[in-house]
């Protein structure tokens, strides 16, 4: 039995097949002089204008109506007169054309008494019919998980989300112009992976029907950017869609878009430097200053942002000092102790220090941090990948920048010795087979490739997602992704 249709549905269909009989309802194209968001700028009088876009608005009067029409970028008023376009073709328009079809027309353009610039129509086409209304003009999309599974009526409606959009969009291209012009070179690395390394995440598995093997979605390309490191570029990025299959709350995703970058010769220190002056230079680009809004309040991002070790920043919001506590016998004791609650997906007992360490600072310390700060001196054992401090063997070269309670990058200087790699990586492997959904698999392969040697590298990686949400305050991260997985509907759930 096929869906009941509504009552303005039936009524779109009827006027589809009336247009067709007059001409195609859905043609192959049409020929524009000027992008809807370009016509503002035309001076009065230009002539043999050709716009095209979908109808968001329309008044039709007696002899005289207004239409606006609009892309993602931009609109444009339209003024139809009957006697411009002919009595017959201005009658095709008031029957036949709603709110919501695509139309394309020519013409002149002039300002109206209110300032607004507007196409008088000369001629124009019928481009598409939309079969479905949309939502009420004054009230929009307004139900959030409409708007997630409908993203493309939230872009027609919402203002917010288009700007939204086109911001993520922008922020992308400055960032990927920033990292060329400063000599790195863009790769793609491998999402379907025999091991899924690079991070602590839980993997999803998926399989290989032709080769009859199970594969992981890669979690991080950084193993790979690293082995091309390793072939001889000394600077290279990747913006890369990774896939942890973890939990999901207003900033995380299990599948989400990053970007991470290596450069030769470089350390930790370096990228500090690199990653402020990238994120200043591109908020700059974008905002016009240095200042962002976090939660209503204004933040400056401008000079220096402080270091700050990860002992210091627990200590200060608790009075548990992992330099004391420095198993995790002692520190999951001293948390019980303190009646500190912390949610995990895996039990507190089955977490390595590190991890248990890693839960402790995102429960009491995190969700403080408002202005940018990097966070340094992690456990190694948090760090599987990272080099070892020179001072203090039980600490990494590391930092993550956190802006309003949220890890924006992670970054440190690599470790490239592989007989050290090769001793952490067997210690994740054994926390993985104790129950530690979270640890590193053993990578032989990678092993192999650092054996060829590496020169000194410094990596860092960003949630482009999550800046995104910070930059333009969505309150969910599912505000900052086109289209969010949604779990299907059921026929219950359509009813």
């Amino acid at each position: 039995m096929g869906r009941v249709l509504t009552e303005q549905e039936q009524v779109r269909r009827n006027k589809l097949a009336e247009i067709s009989k007059i001409c195609n309802p859905y043609p192959e194209r049409y020929e524009r002089t000027h992008e809807l968001k370009d016509v503002k700028n035309l001076e009065d009088e230009t002539k043999d204008v050709k716009i095209a876009g979908r109808i968001v608005f329309m008044r039709k009067m007696g002899k005289l109506s207004f239409v606006k029409i609009r892309d993602i970028e931009g609109a444009c008023q339209l003024e139809f007169k009957i006697d411009e376009v002919g009595e017959e073709r201005y009658n095709f328009f008031k029957t036949l054309i709603d709110v919501g079809d695509f139309i394309g027309a020519s013409g002149e353009i002039f300002t109206t008494q209110t300032g607004e610039k507007t196409l008088r129509v000369k001629e124009f086409e019928f481009l598409g019919k939309a079969l479905k209304p949309l939502p009420e003009k004054f009230h929009g999309l307004t139900d959030i998980e409409t708007i997630y599974r409908e993203r493309y009526v939230d872009l027609i409606m919402n203002e917010e989300s288009r700007n939204r959009f086109l911001f993520r969009s922008n922020f992308i291209w400055e960032i990927r112009k920033f990292l060329v012009d400063k000599g790195y070179i863009e790769i793609e690395t491998p999402i379907l992976c025999s091991k899924p390394s690079g991070a602590l995440a839980k993997p999803f598995i998926t399989h290989h029907n032709a080769l009859d093997i199970d594969l992981y979605l890669r979690i991080a390309p950084e193993t790979y950017l690293k082995r091309a490191v390793i072939g001889g570029f000394t600077k290279v990025f990747e913006i890369a869609r990774n896939f942890r299959n973890e939990g999901m709350d207003p900033s995380h995703l299990q599948d989400f878009t990053a970007i991470e970058g290596y450069g030769a010769y470089l350390n930790y220190k370096d990228n500090i430097k690199l990653m402020r002056e990238m994120i200043q230079s591109v908020v700059l680009k974008l905002f016009g200053k240095l200042e962002i809004t976090v939660e209503g309040e204004k933040v400056d991002i401008s000079g220096e942002w402080p270091e700050v070790t990860m002992r210091d920043l627990i200590l200060k919001y608790s009075p548990i000092d992992i330099k004391i506590y420095n198993t995790k016998e002692k520190l999951l004791a001293k948390i019980n102790e303190e009646k500190i609650e912390i949610d995990s997906e895996t039990p507190l007992e089955d977490l390595g220090y590190g991890n248990l360490v890693d839960q402790l600072y995102k429960k009491v310390a995190r969700p403080n941090v408002k202005e940018p700060i990097f966070l340094t001196e992690h456990p190694i054992s948090l760090s599987p990948l990272a080099r070892a401090n020179d001072e203090d063997k039980s600490l990494t070269d590391r930092f993550q920048l956190i802006i309003n309670g949220a890890e924006i990058i992670n970054a440190y200087s690599e470790l490239v010795d592989p007989i050290e790699q090769e001793k952490r990586l067997r210690e994740q492997a054994a926390l993985k087979d104790a129950g530690d959904d979270e640890a590193m698999m053993m990578d032989e392969d990678y092993i192999s490739a650092m054996e060829y040697g590496m020169p000194p590298i410094s990596g860092w990686g960003m949630g482009i997602d999550r800046i995104v949400q910070i930059l333009t305050s969505a309150e969910n991260i599912r505000d900052c992704v086109l289209f969010p997985l949604m779990k299907p509907l059921n026929e219950n759930d359509k009813k």
